[in-house]
This record gives structure tokens, C-alpha cells and sequence, in this order.
């Protein structure tokens, strides 16, 4: 039997360390490794940094082919595009259509040499890429599967970033017109996948997030890991990792870190890029504060270590992000076994999810001095503590790994084949 053919359509992708890029990476990497013939067409890595990494450039396109364990190559296909500085709504509109610009050339080639494919996976954001799978799907054949990481339009009308009523539901009729015609849809939680069924009444599939539960796992020797960052053993670290942008509501670290700073014994670390890490480190330096690092992205060779420093990770969201998002952090803080302290609103899949598991502290988003309150109840509680870090893990271990994920999902998209999953 031949290797069925994916066609991966998607902003993101490897090497990006955080996000949707990193997601993208690791699933074609499984897709590849059990006998999946590959082939994707993204941009240059630029995500969380909003600039273009090295050792690439934006200048062309470019084609690459990635080998894998198995030695199936994967073909990429990098297509250039505007990648704004600072961005805005309106920039990051300019940016979506720039990607869909550039990359229909790269469809429009592969239409003519006639090749096929069994499953054209878009992933949102941004929504409206589906359109150059929808071209793929009625020019050649195929299914086409439609997943939705964020629910954009809603994130840009809830943050602020869209208000134009005329504008919103003209987006929200394209959208429409892509669930209708998507022959499978998915997303990666129960409260974003029943916001969709809201929309479309269609079966939409759950696909989650995942972690590498074998790369990312808990370290025990905590005091060595400190002191080899320049702390000391008896400092209890409150650690951010991620991307930095608005919906986010990093501020509150700030304040938070401002009501705290009397106590010696509490640190933070935010660790990431994005739009808003200038204003928080002028915010910071403002304040005086010292109780608080920024550092850059960590290599992906470094990052298990790294998340190990913490002995409590932060996953903070504004409420109004609601169950538009899932965070995509929270997948590896849990497979290293780490407690959160986590800002969400009852009823969200967020909430639920921690709640039920008992994986970390949940306190109401967007108010400081609950985070200071709740770094404080975390300090002191040491054995509740280690018992989520122990539930992380395992809820890791049950739920994230990727093989189970991979190949429960691929058995129901997958074309022509169940996947013989790889023993690691």
C-alpha cells in the first residue's frame, strides 16, 4: 500500500519553539516517522520574535527537505511575507494576506504538476487559509481537514483589535463558508470545539495539544538547576514561559512582583519574545524591581532543564480570551511535571480541566493582587504542592503523549491506512 500524501497549509511551522510552529513541527515529524508522505508550505520562522530567524532571510522562496528517523523526506516549501515589527490588528491583517498572496503561487505550482494528496490539513490561525486548501481539494482530490488552534475572529473582536461591525460579519460569513465546506473540522478543546458546533452543525473532532512526554520530564535535583542559573537553593521561582503579547495580560506579573518584593525568597523569570517584552521591562525598571528576570527564548536542547528551574509556572490569560484558547505552554509544563498557578474563569475548558485534575492554583484573571496572593499560598504549600506536580505528570503521561494523541486522531482522518504507531 502506498504512503498516503499530506499537505500541511500553515503560517507556522518548525523550527519555531513555541506556538502553533511548534505543534506544526512535531506533528509532521510523527506523520513522517509512521510512513506519511509529507510536504508543507509555510513562511519563515518569525514566531514569538516577530522577525525573521536566522540563518533565514525573507527575501524569495525557498525549498527545503527534512529527514526524519525514517528517513521519509519531507519536502517544505517557504514562502516570503510581511512580518510586522510591531504588531497590530490591521498589521496582522496586512500579514494574513501576504501569507495567502504568496503561498497561492506555491499551490497554483503544485496543482499544474498534478500531484495529489489524500489530506490537505489548514490550521487557523489565520481562518481564512483554508481557501488555498479548498483550491487544492476541488482542483485535485483529497479531504480536507480544517483545525482551529485560536478562534481568531472572536480573539480580535473580544481584545479590541476589530470593531467594525460591517467588517466582523463579513468574516464571520467567510469563515462560515469554510466550516460548511471543510470535510473535517477540529480543534484542541471541548469549550472552543462547542463555540464551533455553535456555528456549523457538523461533527468537529477533538484534536488537543500535545507534549513529547520522553524529551520534557521532571528533573528532581531543583536546588543544582538554581544554582546553576545564579540562584540560590532556598529562592522559589515563579517562571513564565511563552509568547509575550496582549492577551496575555503579563502586566499583573509586574505588580504583582512590585507587592511582593519584600520578600527575599520570591523571584520571577519571563522568559519569551514579543510585541509587548519592551513595555514590561521598562514597566519593571520603572518600579525598581529586582525580584524579576527577562530572559530570550531558550534552545530546544536547554528548554527541559530550564522549565525544571521553575517550582511554579505561570499560565495567565485575560478573561475575555475565555475558551478562544487553550494555552499551548500549559501541554510541557505538564509533562515535566510542574504546578501552575493559572488564571481562568469558571466554566472555560481551562478551568475544567485544571480543576478536575487538581493541576495547579486557579485565581480570577486580570487582578493583581490575587496573583500576589496566589505566588504567596503556593510558597507556603509545599506538600500540596508536590501532590500537582505528581498529578501533572501523570495527566501528561495519560492524556498529552504524543502517540496517543497522533494516532487516535490519524485514525479517523486518515486516509486509506490506521498509522503503525513508532516505538520510541
Amino acid at each position: 500500500m502506498k504512503n498516503p500524501k499530506i499537505l500541511l497549509i500553515s503560517h507556522n511551522f518548525f523550527p519555531e519553539q513555541t506556538g502553533i510552529g511548534k505543534y506544526n513541527g512535531e506533528m509532521i515529524e510523527w506523520l513522517s516517522n509512521n510512513n506519511y508522505d509529507c510536504t508543507v508550505i509555510t513562511t519563515y520562522p518569525y514566531y514569538p520574535h516577530w522577525r525573521v530567524q536566522k540563518p533565514y532571510n525573507n527575501r524569495w522562496y525557498k525549498k527545503e527537505v527534512i529527514n526524519y528517523e525514517n528517513n521519509n523526506p519531507v519536502t517544505v516549501y517557504r514562502c516570503p511575507s510581511y512580518i510586522p515589527a510591531k504588531p497590530t490588528g490591521k498589521r496582522r491583517m496586512l500579514q494574513d494576506m501576504s501569507f495567502w498572496f504568496f503561498k497561492s503561487w506555491v499551490i497554483f505550482k503544485l496543482m499544474l504538476s498534478s500531484k495529489k494528496f489524500d489530506l490537505i490539513i489548514t490550521v487557523a490561525p489565520p481562518f481564512h487559509l483554508a481557501y488555498l486548501g479548498l483550491m487544492v481539494k476541488n482542483y485535485s482530490g483529497g479531504k480536507l481537514l480544517y483545525h482551529i488552534q485560536d478562534l481568531q475572529i472572536e480573539a480580535a473582536q473580544d481584545l479590541g483589535m476589530l470593531s467594525s461591525k460591517k467588517l466582523l460579519d463579513k468574516l464571520y460569513d467567510i469563515e462560515y463558508n469554510i466550516l460548511s465546506k471543510a470535510d473535517y473540522i477540529s480543534s484542541i478543546s471541548e469549550g472552543m470545539i462547542d463555540k464551533i458546533k455553535a456555528k456549523v452543525d457538523k461533527e468537529v473532532l477533538f484534536f488537543p495539544n500535545w507534549a513529547d512526554t520522553s524529551f520534557f520530564f521532571p528533573i528532581i535535583e531543583r536546588d543544582t538547576l538554581k544554582t546553576n542559573w545564579g540562584y540560590k537553593p532556598e529562592d522559589v521561582i515563579f517562571l513564565y514561559s511563552g509568547a509575550i503579547g496582549e492577551k496575555q495580560g503579563l502586566e499583573n506579573v509586574i505588580y504583582a512582583a512590585d507587592l511582593l518584593k519584600h520578600d527575599g525568597f520570591i523571584k520571577f523569570i519571563i522568559c519569551g519574545s514579543g510585541p509587548y517584552r519592551e513595555k514590561l521591562i521598562k514597566l519593571a525598571e520603572e518600579k525598581g524591581l529586582t525580584n524579576i528576570n527577562f530572559v530570550p527564548v531558550q534552545d530546544k536542547s536547554k528548554f527541559n532543564e530550564f522549565l525544571n528551574l521553575g517550582d511554579f509556572h505561570l499560565v495567565l490569560q485575560k478573561a475575555n480570551a475565555g475558551d478562544l484558547v487553550m494555552p499551548s505552554k500549559l501541554t510541557t509544563i505538564l509533562a515535566v511535571g510542574g504546578a501552575s498557578i493559572v488564571t481562568c474563569s469558571p466554566g472555560t475548558s481551562l478551568y475544567n480541566v485544571v480543576s478536575k485534575h487538581d493541576l495547579g492554583y486557579i485565581i480570577e484573571p486580570e487582578s493583581y493582587q490575587l496573583l500576589a496572593d496566589g505566588v504567596l499560598t503556593a510558597k507556603n504549600d509545599k506538600i500540596v504542592a508536590d501532590i500537582k506536580r505528581e498529578n501533572a505528570r501523570k495527566y501528561a503521561l495519560e492524556f498529552l503523549d504524543i502517540d496517543n494523541v497522533m494516532s487516535t486522531f490519524m485514525g479517523l482522518v486518515s486516509p486509506g491506512q490506521v498509522p503503525v504507531v513508532q516505538v520510541r
